[in-house]
């Protein structure tokens, strides 16, 4: 029998009427899940309020952090002074290189805390119209001056520290080194090994020697050169001249060469030019030169005769052996004795004679009669002193 087929009196009153056995059950179950909702909703809220809290104190913490770390210190040197006062402390080497801005100073300065900014020096440079002229080289300067001082110091050139060299006029390579050595303060060994290195800048024509291109001058340096540097400057102040004078390339080497010797053998500059006419009369003539001062620096003397032993080294210096020009310069030439070879005073002479070396009074002569004249009044100077 179906359900349809039970009388109403047969069926139990919950299929009669649903739900109506338990009426309470559906709300209970809505109210208990709108109490577990609320109950998450509050929770969320609870934990959102703690993360909101957490982000606060992170934002905070972060800002503290910079303020700390980064904006305070940032801060501090926004407002701080932009110069030093006064005239610093302590003593600091500062090289100027050569070419160098106001601004390439500034930073100078400012790196190695001579002042405290680079603003600090340039707005004292904008002050002084001199700022323009201060001189490459190396100072001696103090730590944490202001602006103003350094610049003072930098504009005084006894505070340029220097060191200084000459080197005359006919004096030789070997000997011009030895007094680079004393006054710039360099190991002999180290000029010797940058006089061979081929890094000084020695033209084609000295053929890898010093002797004849380390221009005679006065030369200045910061107290820091190096053999290079120094034979390097040297080297190419004889080349600037080579130059200003048009010698060709084809003929430094000769002219150098004869150059060296008119330097030697002129006892004063008026004579140079008769000096140099003489050699070249007797190069075109094919006549030995017969020089003692070619002999004297194939024996390394410096006497003022030379002897017959001297006469007869195998030397290929020794002019009184070979003839023309001796293989390489026998001493470093100036201006005048280069511009004597280069342009030498007209006249027929073949022979001269430095007959009062005391004056350097020289006397010429064109034929041999006249030369042994002229070496008999040597001679009577020689038995005088």
């Amino acid at each position: 029998m179906s359900i349809d087929d039970r009388s109403t009196s047969e069926m139990s009153l919950s299929e009669v009427l649903p739900g109506a056995f338990f009426p309470e059950e559906q709300p209970t179950r809505r109210r208990g899940a709108a109490r577990a909702q609320r109950k998450r909703k509050k929770k969320k809220r609870r934990r959102s309020f703690v993360v909101l809290l957490l982000t606060l104190a992170i934002v905070g913490g972060g800002v503290a952090g910079a303020y700390v770390f980064g904006l305070a210190p940032l801060i501090k040197k926004l407002t701080e002074p932009t110069d030093y006062t006064g005239e610093g402390t302590g003593k600091v080497k500062i090289k100027i290189p050569d070419g160098a801005t106001g601004r390439n100073i500034a930073t100078l300065l400012a790196n190695d805390d001579v002042v405290k900014t680079e603003v600090a020096f340039l707005d004292a440079a904008k002050k002084d119209s001199r700022s323009t002229s201060v001189q490459p080289g190396t100072y001696e300067m103090r730590k944490q001056m202001s602006g103003a001082a350094a610049l003072k110091i930098l504009l005084n050139p006894e505070a340029r520290l220097t060191l200084s060299v000459t080197i005359p006029e006919g004096t030789r390579a070997k000997d011009a080194l030895v007094q680079i050595s004393k006054k710039l303060k360099l190991k002999q060994s180290d000029l010797t090994k940058a006089a061979k290195s081929g890094k000084i800048g020695l033209p084609k024509a000295a053929k890898g020697r010093l002797e004849g291109f380390l221009f005679p001058s006065t030369y200045e340096f910061g107290p820091d050169v190096t053999a290079t540097e120094a034979l390097s400057a040297m080297v190419q102040r004889g080349d600037d001249v080579f130059a200003e004078l048009n010698i060709p390339e084809d003929d430094l080497r000769s002219t150098v060469i004869e150059a060296s010797i008119v330097q030697a053998e002129a006892g004063n500059q008026k004579y140079m030019g008769k000096v140099a006419r003489v050699l070249d009369n007797r190069l075109k003539a094919g006549r030995k030169l017969q020089l003692d001062s070619t002999v004297s620096y194939a024996t390394q003397k410096f006497n003022v005769t030379t002897s017959a032993a001297d006469r007869a080294s195998n030397s290929r210096f020794n002019t009184y052996k070979y003839t023309g020009l001796p293989i390489g310069p026998i001493s470093n030439p100036g201006e005048d004795a280069l511009e004597a070879v280069i342009s030498p005073t007209e006249g027929d002479w073949l022979y001269f004679v430095t007959t009062n070396p005391s004056t350097g009074e020289t006397k010429f002569s064109v034929d041999e009669a006249g030369h042994a004249a002229n070496v008999a009044e040597f001679q009577q100077w020689l038995r005088t002193h």
